[in-house]
């Protein structure tokens, strides 16, 4: 199992080194409150598709862990931002990833996530807001579903 998550992790990254860059600010790193909350980044791969980290603490577990766990996700994330008809960006988004939970004495789990999300991207500053509604399906130690929710802001770096 140990080696599907270097393949997945090495998939991703060649997809996002292998588009071009075609937004004026490509990396962008912030804060998301919620499940779970921590520290977020993303980094654009194209005009409509980006990679989505996080990396935090989560509270809460489908297995009833009464803890604080380490979290850390990674989704590839595609956007669409003619849904909302307005003077302002607010692309919705929606992708795929996954996500790790653990900590020392605790059995990790992985699990697959979904991402359904709405952003907003102010024309006049260099920063993203965005809400954000994730199922996912925990693949081990043992399964089940749990669904994350967070919103959060990032700085967009030149």
């Amino acid at each position: 199992m140990k080696h599907f998550y270097y393949l997945l992790t090495t998939l991703l990254l060649l997809i996002a080194l292998n588009n071009s860059f075609a937004q004026d600010r490509r990396f962008g790193l912030g804060v998301m409150v919620g499940e779970p909350t921590g520290l977020s980044a993303k980094l654009w791969t194209s005009q409509t598709t980006a990679l989505d980290f996080g990396l935090g603490w989560s509270a809460f577990d489908n297995r009833n862990y009464s803890g604080t766990l380490v979290h850390f996700h990674m989704d590839y994330l595609w956007h669409s931002f003619n849904a909302i008809n307005s003077t302002e960006q607010f692309p919705i988004y929606y992708g795929i990833g996954g996500r790790f939970n653990g900590q020392t004495g605790y059995d990790g789990s992985f699990a697959v996530r979904g991402v359904l999300g709405i952003a907003w991207l102010p024309r006049s500053t260099p920063i993203d807001i965005f809400l954000e509604l994730v199922p996912s399906f925990e693949l081990t130690p043992a399964s089940g579903f749990a669904l994350d929710a967070s919103i959060g802001a990032r700085y967009f770096f030149e």
